[in-house]
């Protein structure tokens, strides 16, 4: 066995926008802060624009510094895969981690893997997902040919590691929860928040934040806030919702208007750049994710970077990150228990106590647990040869 010294990561990064780039340009500066040389290899193209649900896959903002990022592999284009396997050959890593979320990266992130381990090179998936939560033909196939190229995995949610023993049975793997998002800064001002939102400050606010996707269960919310106003319970406080529509605009606008919550809701119909996420999460008091299904959110941990109390759906591996009552609450994906858990947050004034636990609960979800453990499983899986 020896020491993680040199890693490629491949994945979504700059020019790339998101969460995925964001997590995997932390991943190396932490990699680098401790002495590991991390470079990036990532897209020159990730989604062809017509299966891309969002507006624009591409991030405004300067390239980051300090970071090495070349951008290879078309994600459509089997020339590609190969010449970016051999061009990391070249490069002779310890290690190359891939970034896996969507069996549609399959043949492309397989094809690299199986090129760079002929020459000795070990393969470590980081997974998001192994079964994806909105499921397309051809995914199982997808997904055992990316898994086969892989000797070990870093998984974040036990609903993730329960998935992955659907494909094989003995690779190593270990947890590893997703990090918080360090790289938002800190929290700001809550009434210079307001102001910069356009927000009354004097009012109160309960906060959907993300990406818009079917299976996250905004409707749920939607019911839920219309029960809590038929019963009075509203007053001095809105929903926000912030992030762009990747599926069923049409559908929450008829809901909305049908509700009755057009002055109950404060639409943010837009991708929410990285500098203005402090913003939104320094003006709640409270962030719900009442998704129908889940493995694990990376919303969840920016709520922790800034010491926002949650409410999730019992689905996944959320109850394994927001532990009921103690940083949170934890219902079953349903609008009436939904309803119920935000009515029960204010009437029993929970926000102080959750954030205090959140302090000392969230020392667990820094970036240097995860490197750690990649060096780790690197020292498990590089005494061994290939399957």
């Amino acid at each position: 066995m020896s020491e993680l010294k040199d890693a490629v990561i491949v994945g979504t990064a700059w020019p790339y926008r998101g969460g995925l780039a964001s997590t995997n340009q932390t991943l190396a500066r932490t990699f680098l802060a401790e002495g590991i040389r991390c470079r990036i290899v990532t897209f020159t193209l990730q989604y062809p624009s017509f299966l891309f649900p969002g507006k624009s896959q591409y991030d405004d903002a300067p390239a980051p510094e300090g970071l090495d990022i070349a951008r290879m592999l078309n994600s459509v284009n089997p020339l590609s895969w190969i010449r970016t396997g051999l061009r990391i050959r070249k490069m002779r890593p310890d290690v190359v981690i891939v970034r896996y979320w969507i069996p549609q990266m399959s043949p492309a992130l397989g094809t690299v893997c199986r090129i760079a381990r002929r020459c000795g090179i070990r393969t470590v998936a980081l997974l998001d997902n192994v079964v994806p939560h909105e499921k397309r033909p051809l995914d199982r196939l997808l997904t055992r040919y990316f898994v086969g190229s892989i000797d070990g995995f870093v998984y974040m949610s036990e609903q993730v590691r329960r998935d992955l023993r659907l494909f094989t049975k003995d690779k190593p793997a270990l947890f590893s929860p997703h990090p918080m998002y360090t790289n938002y800064g800190p929290a700001l001002d809550r009434g210079e928040a307001c102001r910069a939102l356009g927000l009354d400050a004097e009012l109160r606010y309960t906060m959907f934040f993300g990406f818009v996707r079917d299976y996250k269960g905004l409707d749920l919310l939607f019911d839920a806030w219309a029960q809590l106003r038929e019963k009075g319970r509203t007053q001095g406080r809105k929903l926000i919702v912030a992030g762009e529509y990747y599926s069923g605009r049409e559908r929450y606008a008829e809901q909305i208007e049908r509700l009755g919550l057009g002055d109950e809701v404060v639409l943010f119909d837009r991708f929410i750049p990285d500098t203005d996420v402090a913003k939104f999460f320094s003006v709640c008091d409270l962030v719900v994710q009442p998704y129908r299904r889940a493995t694990q959110s990376g919303v969840t941990q920016v709520a922790y970077w800034f010491d926002v109390p949650m409410i999730v759906t019992d689905v996944g591996g959320l109850r394994e990150i927001v532990p009921d009552a103690v940083t949170g609450l934890v219902v079953e994906p349903d609008a009436g228990a939904i309803a119920g858990a935000i009515a029960r947050f204010y009437d029993e004034g929970l926000g102080e106590p959750f954030r205090r636990n959140i302090l000392s609960y969230r020392e667990r979800f820094t970036w240097e647990r995860m490197t750690e453990n990649f060096r780790a499983l690197y020292r498990k899986i590089s005494g061994g040869g290939h399957d």
